[in-house]
């Protein structure tokens, strides 16, 4: 099998970094070599996080080039923006509709771009843009939306949703595994 790469970029505190772990042991569940990479930059700040994940029959190296990411998993719309290069051209993009300003938009140097969302919709025809935020409120916990995230691009591998299912409930804390599960289902559920 082909490598397959999946790049998941977001903001510090949204759960990036875990729902690359979740899927990187899904890969693993259903047989495949994986290699993993993440920088966390300034992560406890709201900073920019990222996290490659590439799975296939044999992978040499963790990192994803610009132009080669199958998959760019957005966990908010400007990190969308920003990591959009390293997209191929007929990837996947998935986007949560959420904005988290930088700190150089809240002190007032600089402005959050206007219709973020619209905009990645007109350069990249193959884009799903989630309401994570609400799907999450759904599901039992604004939290979840990392859960929501796995589940949505789960639906672009080719395993069964068992594997996922239980890596969630292997990997997470017992007390939040149902809500997590509810949120996952929400994601998996939706239209692509």
């Amino acid at each position: 099998m082909e490598t397959r790469n999946i790049l998941l970029v977001g903001v510090g505190g949204q759960g990036v970094l875990l729902a690359s772990e979740i899927l990187a042991l899904g890969c693993v569940k259903a047989g495949h070599d994986v290699k993993k990479s993440e920088v966390h930059g300034m992560a406890q700040r709201g900073g920019s996080v990222s996290s490659h994940v590439r799975y296939g029959s044999k992978v040499h190296s963790p990192l994803i080039h610009k132009g080669e990411a199958d998959i760019l998993l957005a966990f908010e719309s400007l990190e969308a923006l920003r990591w959009l290069g390293f997209l191929k051209r007929d990837g996947v993009l998935l986007v949560n509709r959420q904005e988290i300003k930088p700190t150089s938009v809240t002190s007032g140097m600089m402005k959050y771009p206007e219709n973020i969302c619209e905009l990645l919709e007109m350069r990249h025809t193959r884009t799903q843009i989630i309401e994570g935020l609400e799907l999450a409120r759904k599901a039992g916990d604004v939290r979840s939306i990392n859960s929501i995230m796995v589940g949505v691009v789960s639906r672009q591998f080719p395993f069964s949703e068992s594997v996922w299912r239980k890596v969630i409930e292997e990997r997470l804390p017992k007390r939040v595994v149902p809500v997590n599960l509810r949120a996952f289902e929400t994601g998996r559920a939706l239209e692509q």
